[in-house]
């Protein structure tokens, strides 16, 4: 497995290289730079910032930028933020965290009821049951994640059940771990069921083609023939056969949440990595808009490999190989 992780890893730095070479040339396109906005402060000489667009090689081609930035991404340093005026690190090393939050828990909360609901419809096809599933579906996947969103937060500003934005209570500092876990979960709710509402109707209808196609294969019919009992046919047989496909999936479901994540982070004013990357876009805050990109396609790789490893953990038939 080590071996395979190695290969697997040597494999993706072309591919981060060239992601990274067009998303610097295509901010390189983009006319002007954060400091042309400095210029409009009478404040601020125009020999200062003829000195800080030296000092960060602003008017240097676009390759010599690029290797310069590459070499620092090689000893670990990403730069520093024009707009925050602190290293990059230090930007996105709680955004980055928050984010990984939001998109966990939504990933969980989309796993744990669309394969139950996937399930659910190809036992009970075409009856009362499979129709009202796929009714939501229909409704959960036409219905845009922010819509939702806005219509959760109404809800609850008319309730005042969970929080309506941020990541911490006021008092948050107060409380154990305990406290402090439960705090930032009732935090993480509203946009975490929003991100989570198209994902459940999409892989609930995957789901449950799989089990129909599954459960009409040979094998089950000859377990079912041997009189096993039919939650054993549908849990042990069925479904981990039914299930293998949908791994596959999961490191593009991660990657999907992470980018559908920025809207809704704006909205329910989480502090992660999208309203993070819209900022440093519009500042054209370019060290700090290749830094998050990055961390984005690291986190995408990560999550197709992690897909691999389970794949092959749950069906034997596959090798590294």
């Amino acid at each position: 497995m080590l071996r395979y992780i190695l290969k697997r890893l040597i494999t993706t730095l072309p591919l981060l290289l060239g992601m990274s070479l067009i998303l610097f040339a295509l901010m390189k396109m983009t006319p002007g730079n954060y400091f042309d906005s400095l210029k409009l402060n009478p404040q601020i000489s125009p020999e200062t910032i003829d000195r800080y667009i030296k000092l960060y090689q602003l008017d240097k081609p676009l390759l010599v930028q690029y290797f310069s930035w590459l070499t620092n991404i090689l000893h670990l340093e990403f730069g520093y933020s024009f707009f925050y005026n602190i290293p990059v690190a230090n930007v996105i090393g709680g955004r980055i965290w928050n984010t990984f939050i939001l998109s966990f828990v939504s990933l969980i909360l989309t796993w744990g009821v669309a394969i139950p609901l996937g399930i659910c419809a190809a036992i009970y096809r075409n009856k009362f049951a499979d129709r009202l599933i796929q009714f939501l579906s229909y409704v959960a996947l036409s219905s845009p994640s922010f819509f939702i969103a806005m219509l959760l937060l109404y809800f609850v500003s008319q309730s005042g059940f969970l929080p309506l934005g941020g990541m911490h209570s006021a008092n948050y500092e107060e409380f154990n771990w305990i406290g402090r876990f439960f705090d930032v979960l009732r935090h993480v709710a509203i946009p975490a069921i929003a991100l989570s509402i198209a994902s459940i109707g999409a892989l609930q209808r995957i789901m449950r083609g799989n089990m129909l196609e599954v459960l009409g294969q040979q094998y089950i019919l000859t377990a079912r023939a041997k009189g096993l009992p039919e939650q054993r046919v549908i849990y042990v047989h069925a479904l981990r056969n039914a299930i293998n496909p949908l791994i596959t999936l999961l490191g593009y479901e991660f990657s999907g949440l992470l980018s559908g994540a920025a809207l809704l982070e704006i909205i329910c004013s989480w502090p992660g990595l999208g309203a993070l990357m819209l900022t440093a876009v519009q500042s054209k805050d370019i060290y700090l808009v290749m830094a998050t990109s990055l961390m984005g396609s690291v986190l995408l790789i990560m999550g197709n490999l992690l897909a691999d490893i389970l794949l092959v953990r749950l069906d034997p038939r596959i090798r590294y190989e």
